[in-house]
């Protein structure tokens, strides 16, 4: 996995909601674990744009609910600056679902995803409309 090019401003903690940004059948995402996270005693573990986490999915169709899957972050409402001085936020906090392997589990991934996301999985970038 490479890594990110900006600070991503670890803004979402165990237990946030997440939209679920891709078709795969998930509709509100919850983190109950972040991957490779490397903590300090007494710190809730925390992750930004372009993240891995395992999400139990709080709603959608009936295929899918209540399962843990894998999910990268694409979106973060609090705004993180990237090395060119440009701050990027967006409107909402949203995941698209991955495999093992990364790959997306959707064909398509619904509104703007981050830069930093398509810099580190390409698949993900492959399905996404919009790349800001």
């Amino acid at each position: 996995m490479k890594a990110v090019s900006s600070g991503t401003g670890e803004a979402l903690q165990i237990g946030s909601v997440l939209k679920c940004a891709d078709n795969s059948g998930a509709k509100v995402l919850e983190i109950i674990s972040i991957r490779g996270y490397k903590g300090i005693r007494r710190r809730r573990p925390s992750a930004g744009v372009a993240d891995i986490v395992m999400c139990k999915i709080k709603s959608g169709t009936e295929k899918v609910r209540h399962q843990v899957f894998k999910a990268v972050i694409v979106r973060q409402k609090k705004e993180f600056r990237r090395m060119d001085g440009m701050r990027v936020e967006f409107e909402d906090n949203a995941a698209a679902l991955v495999n093992d392997k990364f790959d997306p589990m959707g064909s398509m991934i619904k509104g703007p995803i981050a830069k930093e996301v398509v810099e580190r999985f390409k698949t993900v970038g492959k399905v996404a409309g919009v790349i800001v």
